[in-house]
């Protein structure tokens, strides 16, 4: 069966009317001898490779997007969750939850070049390009600041409880930090790298996936219970809208050209809301327990990951924007 049909039985399973309206799935790219859950993905554009967090297999596969096809697999590592990408160095960069190391790979020739080992459950990765620094969630409540060149330790913040999603202001000196057991969000300063500000969330709770809107000055949230998105201003903290979204969220990105987000699901979907008001646009039917993901404004694309489920072997979806 075609790509394109499965797309269209997918919205028919999903309750929705098939549309074109948001994505074309121009291709499946598959990623052989995958098993079990996928984590994050990073990008190199220059060289058109996607790197893919393979966490259930341990490894991290490297894809040329140019030739759709998968290149090569990095392996030995404990639990990858978080990944980065560093164009002027040409350097990667892979964070490990069962151990809690992070290592750096030259790109051209995937080598070690270094490594450094935190106290545990290494996750999600954040590049400061002008700082020159790699931010890191870690342990029980934890960011590590580490150099981008040699991963030494620049500093570190403490916070209540282990920090999911958590993204740097591109306006100010600030980092935003997703703390679902603490149930807040924390917001940090650079500079002192100490908590200067807690934003309870109130009723919601599993604040896992979030992004920067900084055209509308607002950090924006999603929550799996209950099942919200929900817009924070940046100054204050103050709720300025919410809306229901798609289940088990862990991905999330601001389409600036479109005015749209993109909320990715394990739910087996991606949402695509209006920006500004958080009305529900579309939702495009991918496969469960794909909930990571990455859209890349310079290639217009949206890559999700689709994990090994019901005779399926996994495989990134590459969705094209279609107005």
């Amino acid at each position: 069966m075609r790509c394109a049909s499965l797309a269209v039985l997918g919205f028919l399973f999903a309750g929705f009317h098939a549309t074109a309206a948001t994505f074309e799935l121009e291709a499946r790219i598959p990623l052989p001898d995958c098993k079990g859950r996928i984590d994050h993905l990073a990008l190199d554009p220059d060289h058109q490779r996607l790197f893919i967090a393979e966490l259930g297999n341990n490894s991290v596969a490297v894809v040329d997007l140019g030739k759709q096809r998968f290149e090569r697999r990095l392996e030995g590592f404990d639990e990858p969750q978080g990944i980065a990408y560093f164009a002027p160095l040409q350097r990667l960069y892979v964070a490990s939850g069962g151990d809690g190391s992070v290592r750096a790979y030259d790109a051209t020739d995937f080598k070690p070049v270094g490594g450094v080992k935190l106290s545990g459950d290494a996750d999600n990765l954040r590049i400061d390009p002008v700082e020159k620094r790699l931010y890191v969630g870690f342990g029980n409540g934890a960011l590590a600041a580490l150099d981008l060149h040699s991963l030494g330790l620049k500093g570190m913040v403490v916070l209540k409880t282990h920090p999911e999603s958590f993204q740097l202001s591109p306006v100010d000196g600030r980092i935003f930090v997703n703390l679902p057991d603490a149930r807040e969000i924390a917001v940090v300063d650079r500079a002192t790298l100490h908590q200067v500000v807690s934003w309870p969330v109130g009723k919601w709770a599993a604040n896992y996936p979030m992004a920067i809107d900084a055209s509308a000055s607002s950090v924006i949230a999603v929550f799996r219970n209950p099942h919200r998105i929900v817009r924070y201003s940046m100054t204050s903290g103050f709720v300025s809208a919410d809306a229901e979204v798609c289940g088990d969220a862990d991905d999330m990105f601001v389409d600036a050209k479109r005015n749209r987000l993109y909320v990715i699901c394990g739910s087996g979907a991606v949402d695509i809301l209006d920006r500004e008001t958080l009305r529900h646009i579309d939702r495009f039917p991918t496969s469960p327990g794909a909930r990571t993901g990455l859209y890349s404004a310079e290639a217009d694309t949206l890559y999700v990951a689709a994990r090994a489920e019901g005779g399926h072997e996994a495989a990134v979806w590459v969705l094209k924007p279609t107005n």
